[in-house]
């Protein structure tokens, strides 16, 4: 993998399994970016930070719902304490989020002995709060992936139409995933790297 991406990952030391962060607000380009990064290094995988979304029943428990992918509406101590034990644990299996469902799956994803580079992917992993500042010092690189606004708001519009969803409904999305874009680029703390997309 060529580029400024490619040259950190590469400079790792060798001899133990490393957690790189790819961080950045929604429509970002992270899990492209993390798949396609998964495909150039041998013994990597990508692990996506949404596996630890709360349930829509809780969230509507709790009056979330309408704020799904804002940070209370994750598991944030679960996602870390996954982390943790991929530092200390050869195989450790985890939930993955599936998309069209809107639900995550317990179980469905798997990071083993052969996973020397993990390619964690996620919206606030940078974020400067309670419990999501613990993730930082877990990552033995930490890269920083947006594009201008407008760029991000054109992809969410595009994301949520492919989806299927009415004009209503897209409005509705967009304000929430612009007000969690708006957190991302203002309360995260310095990435090791910055890239655009």
């Amino acid at each position: 993998m060529a580029g400024p991406l490619g040259a950190a990952i590469a400079a790792l030391p060798a001899g133990r399994r490393h957690l790189v962060a790819l961080a950045g607000p929604p429509g970002a380009g992270k899990s492209t970016l993390a798949e396609q990064a998964a495909g150039h290094f041998p013994g990597a995988t990508v692990l996506p930070m949404d596996g630890y979304h709360l349930d829509n029943r809780l969230l509507a428990e709790r009056g979330l719902l309408d704020r799904k992918g804002s940070p209370p509406s994750f598991d944030a101590a679960g996602f870390l304490s996954l982390l943790r034990r991929l530092s200390t644990e050869p195989e450790v299996i985890h939930p993955l989020f599936d998309r069209d469902r809107d639900l995550s799956i317990a179980g469905a994803g798997r990071v083993g002995p052969e996973h020397r580079l993990v390619l964690v992917e996620g919206n606030y992993l940078l974020l400067d709060q309670p419990v999501w500042r613990d993730l930082r010092p877990l990552f033995s690189l930490t890269v920083m992936v947006s594009a201008p606004r407008d760029v991000l708001a054109d992809r969410l519009r595009d994301r949520w139409q492919v989806l299927g969803r009415d004009e209503a409904a897209i409005a509705r999305h967009l304000d929430n995933d612009l007000a969690n874009l708006d957190l991302v680029l203002s309360d995260s703390v310095p990435a090791d790297l910055t890239l655009s997309s």
